[in-house]
């Protein structure tokens, strides 16, 4: 198994194990409703530094599964595919470093950089999923990351038809979906995605280098 693959593999999983963990924590508090409030709520408070952490592990991981993906030679690394893993990656860090929107005292000019940072991420990375597996749709496991970021991209259409549909009917759109579960479900598929892409960064033999024969002067063969 890559190196950089697995490591990349176990960053994702320690950050999301964090998380879930951070969910589950306000769960049996009573914390906060998790069917209402994003994930970025564990954002704000004292221990937001434990879930930015988390975040960052998340991007951090990622980029080391798309450097493995480089180096196998499964993605070129100045393509769209890249491009788009790298606003995965740094809208995370951005999400990270922002804290959302405290309702409890008003809106913010780190909440609108946070929620902007949120939508480039979501977006970003089921782009990232189709691009990068696209020459290799008859791998299974390329496949398998490929049907992740479809079914990603299908949670971002998804919400943001809703969306949409609450805006042209003067509704308020968070209210018309139960928000921090809908994020969750994508939340969870996205990083599905991502360890998709480990995985068959991981596991794949990956292209042989070229080997270019010497060339041999005319008269001094054999």
């Amino acid at each position: 198994m890559q190196a950089g693959a697995r490591a990349g593999l176990w960053a994702v999983g320690a950050g999301s194990a964090v998380i879930l963990a951070l969910d589950a924590y306000a769960m049996t508090t009573g914390e906060f409703d998790l069917a209402r409030r994003t994930i970025s709520q564990h954002g704000l408070g004292p221990g937001g530094w434990i879930f930015a952490l988390a975040v960052v592990a998340l991007a951090a991981g990622s980029l080391a599964i798309g450097v493995s993906l480089v180096r196998r030679r499964l993605a070129a690394a100045l393509s769209l595919g890249m491009l788009a893993l790298l606003l995965w990656c740094a809208a995370l860090v951005t999400v990270a470093w922002f804290p959302k929107h405290d309702w409890t005292v008003g809106p913010s000019m780190s909440g609108t950089i946070h929620r902007i940072a949120s939508v480039v991420a979501f977006a970003s990375l089921p782009v990232a999923a189709l691009l990068l597996t696209r020459p290799w749709w008859r791998r299974p496991a390329a496949r398998v990351a490929a049907l992740l970021g479809l079914a990603s991209l299908l949670w971002v259409a998804g919400i943001t038809a809703v969306i949409v549909h609450a805006g042209l009917n003067g509704l308020a759109w968070w209210r018309v979906m139960p928000l921090g579960l809908v994020e969750r479900g994508l939340a969870v598929t996205e990083v599905a995605t991502v360890l998709a892409l480990g995985a068959w960064a991981a596991l794949h033999p990956g292209r042989p280098a070229r080997v270019i024969p010497p060339r041999v002067r005319v008269g001094q063969e054999g």
